[in-house]
């Protein structure tokens, strides 16, 4: 039997008891910070450099962690446990807490934190083995150009409406497209482009969010001697491409076979990408 767990500020509630108050700026102003994990045979994957970019994120935004991360590490192990789940998708969410309704951040005192977990739900195998469609959508991302830049904030309106046009035009995934004509990030995702071998993503300094996946694709690419670099990348390189794929915590690896229904390659997952996901794989669940 699988289970959703809720824990608020260290403790467990029934899901349908759980409340949050009204006036927390979370959701009055969208004014926190989240991140995501899984299990890989039940343990948090990567779960000290999840919680590292969490705070990461929170300092840019300028909100105290509540608790160091050696208890908010126990935290996540403790819900996950609780679950009792297979495999699980985790969300930490950190919010600056409840203050009466003003702008000012310093009106509230003490931040919330809350633990979610939930049975995990992978892409289904044709996606993999067939490739996904991705479209073009040119948006400014909630934190672009502020001193938040690349922190993964609550408010996600920008890629909301992103995921919805894609959707909206057959895709499943929307590749952000910059003021200057690169090619970014996925709304959900960070993305990467194959070339005569060599690969490319765009680097931090864009304002990407640092995804744990892909870092661990550097270095799957880095172990398989795949030269691999951080760059921008106009549009025009998508369609010039060998491959197309995107990377993030739940999918993992997805090759990216359309965008805006012109096929990337051969318009189907390339030998690199399922090189560098079989390394992935192998990094991260050793003894299968």
């Amino acid at each position: 039997m699988t289970s959703h767990i809720v824990m608020i500020d260290g403790t467990i509630v029934p899901p349908e008891l759980a409340h949050v108050s009204v006036y927390d700026r979370g959701f009055l102003f969208g004014d926190g910070v989240f991140e995501v994990l899984r299990t890989y045979r039940g343990a948090p994957f990567a779960v000290d450099e999840h919680i590292a970019r969490l705070r990461r994120s929170a300092e840019k935004v300028l909100i105290a962690l509540p608790v160091d991360e050696p208890a908010l590490r126990n935290e996540i192990t403790s819900a996950v446990r609780a679950s009792d789940n297979e495999e699980s998708y985790v969300r930490v969410v950190l919010t600056r807490g409840t203050g009466p309704l003003s702008l000012d951040p310093d009106t509230a005192i003490r931040p919330l934190r809350v633990v979610l977990v939930a049975p995990l739900a992978s892409p289904p195998a044709h996606a993999y083995a067939a490739g996904i469609r991705a479209v073009l959508v040119h948006t400014r991302r909630t934190t672009d150009e502020t001193a938040a830049a690349g922190a993964k904030v609550s408010n996600y309106l920008a890629s909301l409406l992103a995921v919805r046009e894609a959707k909206i035009r057959g895709g499943d995934e929307a590749l952000i497209v910059d003021a200057h004509g690169n090619v970014v990030e996925g709304a959900t995702s960070n993305v990467f482009v194959v070339r005569e071998g060599l690969v490319a993503t765009p680097p931090e300094e864009a304002g990407i969010l640092a995804g744990i996946t892909r870092a661990c694709i550097v270095q799957a690419a880095k172990d398989l001697g795949i030269p691999c670099e951080e760059r921008a990348l106009p549009v025009a390189e998508i369609f010039d491409a060998d491959e197309v794929f995107i990377t993030s915590t739940i999918r993992e690896l997805l090759s990216v076979a359309h965008v805006d229904d012109r096929p990337i390659g051969m318009g189907s997952p390339g030998p690199i990408a399922r090189a560098l996901y079989r390394q992935f794989r192998r990094a991260v669940e050793p003894s299968r």
